[in-house]
C-alpha cells in the first residue's frame, strides 16, 4: 500500500512554504520537502532518494504530519536515560578514586574499578553502579590512570 500525506489545506501549504523561506535548518527543510513531494503523490522510495533519508524516516514524517499537522514536523526532544546519580555522588566517586586506599585503612595499595565500586556501595554513596560507569565518570572528571592510581593530570 502506498503512503501519501493527506491533502493539504491552503493554510498548511502557506505555513510549509514559510518554514522553507525562514531557513529553519537542514532537517526542517527536508521534512517540509517530504510533505510537499508526498502531496504531489511521489512515492516514499522516490522521496527518500530525493531528500537523502531512509524510507523509514520519510514514512515517520508523513505519518506525523498526517496526525499532527505542521507542529508534527518539529523535532521532539528525547528525554534520554534518567540520570544514574547526582553531582554530589559524582564528586564522591572522583574524591574516593583520588584518595590512597591505605589512608582509609583499607588493606590494598591501589584502586581497581571493582574495589572502587565495592567501596562506593559500602559507604552508601550509591546503591549500585557498574565498574564501567565508574571508569567513564573518572575519565569525564578529567582523571587519568597513571599505572597505579587515578589522578588529575594537573595535580
Amino acid at each position: 500500500m502506498t503512503l501519501y500525506v493527506r491533502f493539504l489545506t491552503a493554510d498548511e501549504i502557506r505555513q510549509i512554504e514559510e518554514l522553507q523561506r525562514r531557513n529553519t535548518g537542514l532537517e526542517m527543510a527536508k521534512r517540509t520537502r517530504i510533505i510537499l513531494l508526498s502531496s504531489s503523490r511521489r512515492g516514499v522510495h522516490e522521496i527518500s532518494r530525493i531528500v537523502g533519508m531512509h524510507p523509514i524516516n520519510v514514512r515517520k514524517w508523513i505519518h506525523r504530519f498526517n496526525q499532527q499537522g505542521i507542529r508534527g514536523l518539529h523535532a521532539r526532544r528525547s528525554p534520554g536515560r534518567p540520570r544514574v546519580f547526582d553531582e554530589q555522588q559524582r564528586q564522591a566517586i572522583l574524591t574516593l578514586a583520588c584518595t590512597e586506599p591505605g589512608a582509609l585503612g583499607l588493606g590494598f595499595p591501589s584502586w581497581s574499578l571493582q574495589r572502587l565500586r565495592d567501596q562506593l556501595i559500602q559507604r552508601g554513596v550509591l546503591r549500585r553502579i557498574s565498574p564501567e560507569t565508574i571508569r567513564q565518570e573518572l575519565l569525564r572528571g578529567g582523571l587519568v590512570f597513571t599505572g597505579s592510581r587515578w589522578a588529575s593530570p594537573m595535580r
